[in-house]
């Protein structure tokens, strides 16, 4: 009898423990260290007054690049441009800094380069590069421009710089976001999220790499964006003028490379040919659709090649060279697909296609033969974004600094010089 008391009262304290459980809160907390962002304004008419040369600095985080003459001009993410006297490419010399808050793309036509500040779009007289002066200003014509962390741009005021810091945040368990925004102008980014990875006619046009989202095709300008063809008229160069924008059959437009009158259009999802034999009225003519993911695209009379790269903002899983007969325009056919690594800007000289390949380098192909392109060369060592080859000197961005090599002797490609990137 007592042994079956004890057996009720343990049962029942068994089960009152739990119930009293199911009394108590049920509470987690961790803490993760963030990177603490906030924004630094001025005002737009600040900005605009110091748009023009200012001393060389550093390059820290290198983006577009567009050469003209002897000159080189690179693209610093958001900040602006570097201006690079490159008449020795032995010798490249830092000459000047355009600060340009919110810059991403240009494009040189003779003396004028053409750049966007975040929402607007910039003409700047370069005749002399030590005393670059703003021409013209278009407001608002990239309206998908946004700043860092999802800000969406103001009229009056521009970010010109973000101050950071670390911090810990507590947070419950369940919040398990990399980012956190707080109210209009803070956001953090967790330490983990940041490591996971510009006479007419007779103007002569720069050239610019395979990632550009600018484009310059006799006397006009024109540019991209998410789903925008944007069309400007540049006959006075100085004084460009805003015709209208066209929407691409896409969406998420990344780069638009010119050939002859033609457009090619690399976006998302797949390439997209427009004619510009009316020049402000670009009509589609050719496209060719793939699974989702970052593709720039070069072309020539009878082919485009387009790298495929995952491990983006794109999304998709391909890692690849397509090469496409474009002889019928309307209907651009796949010749052969080539797996790479993670590949992301190209360019052609006559038979030789260079390939930046990410963390695997440059590669050089023989590409005599659209169905059997051959490799010839690979260098390594160096994380490459974007290359720019003419003239037997390949103008390489890469992770850790601006290349520059000799292919005259396709067999003995070798390094002329390097700037370095300053962390």
């Amino acid at each position: 009898m007592q042994k079956a008391n004890f057996l009720i009262t343990f049962l029942i304290l068994f089960i009152c423990s739990f119930i009293m459980q199911g009394c108590i809160k049920d509470t987690c907390e961790t803490s993760h260290t963030y990177t603490y962002y906030t924004p630094v304004y001025k005002t737009k008419a600040a900005v605009k007054e110091n748009i023009k040369s200012n001393l060389p600095t550093q390059i820290s985080m290198p983006g577009k690049i567009f050469i003209s003459g002897n000159y080189i001009f690179l693209n610093e993410v958001d900040k602006g441009i570097h201006i690079i006297d490159n008449t020795d490419p032995s010798s490249p010399k830092n000459i000047a800094f355009i600060d340009i808050p919110g810059n991403m793309d240009l494009a040189v036509k003779g003396n004028i380069l053409y750049a966007d500040v975040y929402t607007d779009l910039v003409a700047l007289d370069i005749s002399n590069p030590l005393n670059i002066t703003a021409t013209k200003f278009i407001e608002g014509v990239f309206p998908y421009r946004y700043w860092g962390g999802g800000l969406a741009a103001d009229t009056n005021m521009v970010i010109v710089d973000w101050l950071k810091r670390d911090t810990t945040v507590y947070q419950n368990c369940s919040n398990n976001s990399n980012v956190v925004y707080l109210g209009r102008d803070v956001f953090f980014l967790s330490a983990s999220a940041q490591n996971s990875s510009t006479k007419a006619t007779s103007s002569p046009v720069g050239t610019g790499g395979s990632m550009s989202r600018f484009a310059l095709i006799n006397n006009m300008l024109y540019t991209v964006s998410y789903q925008d063809l944007n069309i400007f008229n540049i006959s006075l160069p100085q004084n460009p003028a805003f015709v209208k924008n066209v929407t691409v059959s896409s969406w998420n437009v990344e780069t638009l490379f010119p050939f002859k009158n033609k457009l090619f259009i690399g976006s998302s999802n797949g390439m997209f040919i427009y004619s510009v034999s009316e020049a402000d009225n670009p009509q589609l003519e050719g496209q060719f659709a793939h699974v989702r993911t970052c593709d720039p695209v070069i072309a020539d009379d009878q082919f485009a090649y387009v790298t495929l790269s995952s491990g983006s903002t794109c999304g998709g899983f391909t890692n690849q060279l397509d090469v496409l007969d474009i002889k019928n325009i309307n209907t651009p056919v796949l010749v052969k697909s080539y797996p790479l690594t993670n590949p992301h800007g190209l360019s052609k000289d006559k038979n030789l296609l260079f390939i930046c390949d990410g963390a695997d380098g440059l590669k050089v192909f023989d590409a005599t033969h659209a169905d059997k392109i051959l490799p010839l060369q690979q260098i390594t060592g160096l994380e490459t974004y974007d290359v720019i080859a003419s003239n037997n000197v390949a103008l390489v961005v890469a992770k850790d600094g601006l290349y520059q090599y000799d292919y005259s002797n396709i067999n003995n490609i070798h390094l002329l010089s390097k700037i370095s990137i300053i962390k």
